[in-house]
């Protein structure tokens, strides 16, 4: 099959899959589309165990879909771009100590948690025999969070501005951190070298600070050139450019692109909007990302379900998926909670946040990606399908009992409390 045939048939796929949920289950679109992916999955499983064609077949067209090239040097740099867009900069500002502490400090802890724990599991307990530096690696994927369908959930809560603006914005920039942390770890595990505390710290600063000075110039530039025209099509397409061309330049710059390309969003959607666009440009152009942010999440949560046909699930991988369900739950309280106490000027954080938190930091595509991008080693199919196992507990298990866990947490002065 072509490439164009492939995208034909998962677009078809995920649009159906759309369909039938919104027509019947009635779940939230990105979650519903998941769970009929899954459920195709498994259906197709259990049919190619009657008919081995079948199963030749289904691979052959999971594994024509590149989804680490599709999502990392693809989608990632438009979801994230239309995520901060959309993003007050004065609300970042004002949760920017917490915002800072969880997207690194808190991704720091998380992947030494999960990696450590991770390891006495499938190591020490299963022997499977991965080293604790694959392990980390896997820590390192499953650090990041995924606001996207948690903060549908959360708005029809009604909880408060401030807590939206932490989840996203902590989601926003870990996810960033978490694939510095995993690129360098990368680095240390299959570079050609033999990596040394300096030269990693020097390539840790260089991906973050080098993604943050190159996002905030290439932001500039962009505004600057809106600033000159009043074309809303025009106008736009300096806002793709930045999104795909900048992400592809920083990644080739070898600077962190993820971070790089929130950045550029947050100048184009504050002081962009603000002195820059044209009333009727803003409608057009945020009308315009709204809507792509969307259709790409909905792509994206069904290829999750779909890519789920290619696994082989053996009983040790799932026991191993199972404790790492809790584990990565584990670690992300241990994360919050922790970088939180440790900052004096975070204490008075209600524990009610801690909570929401917690069970609202969801897993998404960011981490599916990075798993199956990991080049060949034994234990690398554990840590993919133990990684799909996170990510559909977190989608399809997190995602439809949040409303329900922050209901029962919040108080009634949580909405309305400065440091809810």
């Amino acid at each position: 099959m072509s490439a164009f045939q492939v995208l034909g048939l998962v677009i078809t796929l995920v649009a159906v899959f759309g369909y039938f949920n919104h027509r019947f289950i009635k779940l939230p679109d990105a979650v519903g589309i998941t769970a009929i992916g899954v459920i195709a999955s498994v259906l197709a499983v259990l049919l190619a165990r009657f008919d081995p064609g079948l199963a030749r077949a289904v691979r052959t067209v999971t594994e024509n879909i590149d989804f680490p090239g599709l999502l990392l040097h693809g989608i990632l740099g438009l979801l994230l771009f239309a995520g901060s867009l959309h993003i007050n900069a004065a609300d970042i500002a004002k949760e920017k100590w917490l915002i800072l502490v969880l997207a690194t400090c808190g991704v720091l802890l998380s992947t030494a948690i999960v990696g450590v724990l991770f390891y006495a599991v499938v190591t020490l307990w299963l022997g499977l025999g991965i080293p604790l530096l694959y392990c980390l690696l896997f820590g390192a994927l499953i650090s990041p969070t995924d606001p996207v369908a948690v903060l549908a959930v959360l708005k029809r809560v009604g909880i408060a501005k401030s807590l939206e603006t932490r989840i996203a914005g902590e989601s926003l920039f870990n996810d960033g951190t978490a694939v510095v942390v995993f690129v360098t770890l990368l680095e240390i595990g299959f570079g050609p070298g033999k990596a040394d505390v300096m030269s990693t710290a020097l390539l840790f600063a260089t991906e973050v600070l080098g993604g943050t000075a190159f996002g905030l110039v290439a932001g500039y530039v962009a505004f600057r050139m809106m600033r000159r025209i009043d074309s809303y099509p025009v106008e736009i397409l300096i806002t793709i450019a930045l999104a795909t061309g900048g992400y592809a330049l920083a990644e080739a710059l070898h600077v962190s692109a993820p971070i790089a390309v929130v950045l550029m969003g947050l100048i184009v959607g504050n002081r962009g909007k603000r002195e820059a666009m044209s009333d009727r440009t803003q409608v057009r152009l945020f009308d315009f990302w709204e809507i792509l942010d969307e259709l790409l999440n909905l792509l994206l949560f069904g290829l999750i379900g779909l890519e789920m046909m290619a696994l082989r699930f053996s009983w040790p991988q799932a026991v191993a998926a199972t404790c790492a369900i809790v584990i990565v739950l584990a670690a992300r309280f241990v994360s919050v909670s922790g970088t939180i106490l440790a900052t004096p000027r975070l204490r008075p954080v209600r524990k009610a946040v801690i909570t929401i938190m917690t069970w609202g930091g969801l897993r998404g595509g960011i981490s599916v990606a990075l798993a199956l991008s990991l080049p060949p080693f034994a234990g690398r199919e554990t840590i993919i399908s133990t990684t799909y196992g996170v990510v559909i507990f977190s989608i399809l298990v997190q995602a439809l009992t949040l409303r329900r866990v922050a209901a029962r947490v919040m108080t009634a002065r949580l909405p309305a409390d400065k440091n809810s």
